[in-house]
């Protein structure tokens, strides 16, 4: 089921994306668990089952704290999925190093492994992203590498969006395929063998010309996960590249 960020107070969220550390007085009993080390837990359970999985119960257990110590540094986990997302956002390596081309790449190799790490962040639509430090790091980072194509503003926001748009897609499906097996204890190739019949008995090649060409000319002759990380590769390149064409065509 696909969840959707910013279901929770967004002046709450807010607050918690962006609120600098507090410094203690001293006096009374220090906390039992730190702000940072419940976003960790939650990313932790989520990572091994699930996103709906992730309760706000099944978090103070594996810290071996109350539930209620929760509740004292976030209201609930609607927000916390926010913090969640934004935090694993902010594991991208964003050096602003080599020409923009290869930094974009870099970027968008580095979303996919984000997502392998990650997988319940293809359960939470990116529509309406959780406005964080992660979030801005990352649109800066694209932004400030496009602008070196000489692009207008609007050529320079507009790629930027289909970039995201491309690499979020490409990195979900991507970590579909890598987690499967596990999501539904069946290889691909038992999903496959179990469907054969389709192929034997009710696949009219007639009817789909196109399909058994490219089946013939060996157009298919890879595994669902191999078929995925090649249109991965293609599909960045193609992108990229017609960027790049259009930038020539504005310098020229």
């Amino acid at each position: 089921m696909m969840d959707r960020s910013g279901r929770g107070d967004p002046r709450e969220t807010l607050n918690l994306l962006w609120r600098t550390p507090r410094t203690r007085s001293g006096r009374g009993r220090p906390p039992k668990v730190s702000f940072d080390k419940i976003i960790v837990a939650a990313m932790a359970l989520a990572d091994r089952d699930g996103l709906d999985a992730m309760t706000m119960d099944r978090i103070a257990d594996s810290l071996d704290v109350g539930t209620m110590t929760l509740y004292t540094h976030v209201p609930g986990k609607a927000e916390l999925t926010d913090l969640m997302v934004d935090h694993a956002w902010r594991e991208l390596d964003l050096a602003p190093e080599g020409p923009w081309r290869e930094r974009i790449e870099r970027y968008a190799r580095q979303n996919v492994a984000l997502h392998e790490r990650h997988p319940w962040l293809r359960q939470v639509s990116p529509a309406r992203p959780p406005l964080g430090p992660g979030l801005f790091a990352r649109n800066d980072f694209l932004l400030s590498a496009l602008f070196e194509t000489g692009l207008t503003a609007a050529e320079i926001s507009a790629a930027s969006d289909s970039i995201i748009t491309f690499v979020d897609g490409a990195s979900v499906t991507l970590a579909e395929h890598s987690h499967a097996e596990r999501i539904s204890g069946q290889s691909d190739e038992d999903w496959w063998d179990d469907r054969r019949v389709f192929w034997e008995n009710i696949f009219d090649p007639a009817r789909y010309p196109a399909i058994e060409r490219t089946w013939n000319d060996g157009g298919f002759d890879r595994s669902p996960a191999e078929a995925a990380a090649k249109a991965f590769d293609f599909g960045l390149r193609s992108l990229l590249d017609g960027i790049e064409a259009m930038a020539r065509r504005r310098s020229g």
